[in-house]
């Protein structure tokens, strides 16, 4: 798509928002076909992400991005799934030149986020910044600057985990903590109380 001069024609734009959406900028698909119940170690995470455990060991030490789960059998901490995809995104960022900084305070604005919402977000960034994108006028609207841009689909990123955590094995995560034992007198109250 060719710019001529400051202003837009609708035609221009509403080629720019198909081509976007061709090009698998944004999506709208679900993506949430991993299981949520699984907790990945370190070396499995490192596999899935692409990432060397040094830079694993570096991130999680800076609290880049931390394991978030326990085991059930050891109480080892574990990755969850959304973790590993920031680590993954972190690394592709870094790969693409962005500063660690910038990186982290887009893994910031990402952690904590439902995993079908993260699935649904385009990065953005023209080398300085990262941007959030969710929809093509967003997109859009960054290209118009007329400065160099590349994307980034979660979705896709999302993709690939899919078959990365495929070959590496997972973990059950931990329950609740098992509750503490009650003393005697204690448990009697209780029983009294709810009759």
């Amino acid at each position: 798509m060719a710019v001529a001069s400051g202003k837009r024609e609708p035609h221009d734009r509403r080629s720019a928002l198909r081509l976007a959406g061709q090009q698998g900028l944004l999506c709208e698909e679900d993506v949430v076909a991993l299981p949520m119940d699984v907790g990945y170690r370190g070396p499995a995470a490192c596999t899935a992400a692409g990432i060397t455990y040094r830079q694993l060991d570096y991130w999680a030490r800076t609290g880049l991005v931390e394991p978030s789960v326990l085991s059930g059998a050891q109480n080892a901490p574990l990755y969850s799934l959304p973790d590993i995809l920031l680590l993954k995104v972190a690394k592709r960022l870094l790969d693409t030149g962005i500063s660690l900084q910038q990186i982290r305070n887009a893994v910031d604005h990402l952690r904590g986020r439902p995993a079908p919402d993260l699935a649904r977000i385009t990065l953005m960034s023209d080398g300085v910044s990262v941007y959030e994108c969710t929809t093509p006028d967003e997109v859009v609207d960054l290209m118009q600057r007329g400065q160099g841009m590349f994307g980034l689909a979660l979705a896709n990123v999302w993709r690939e985990l899919e078959e990365a955590l495929g070959v590496v094995p997972a973990e059950e995560r931990a329950d609740l903590p098992a509750p503490q034992p009650v003393d005697e007198l204690a448990r009697r109250r209780r029983e009294r109380r709810t009759g």
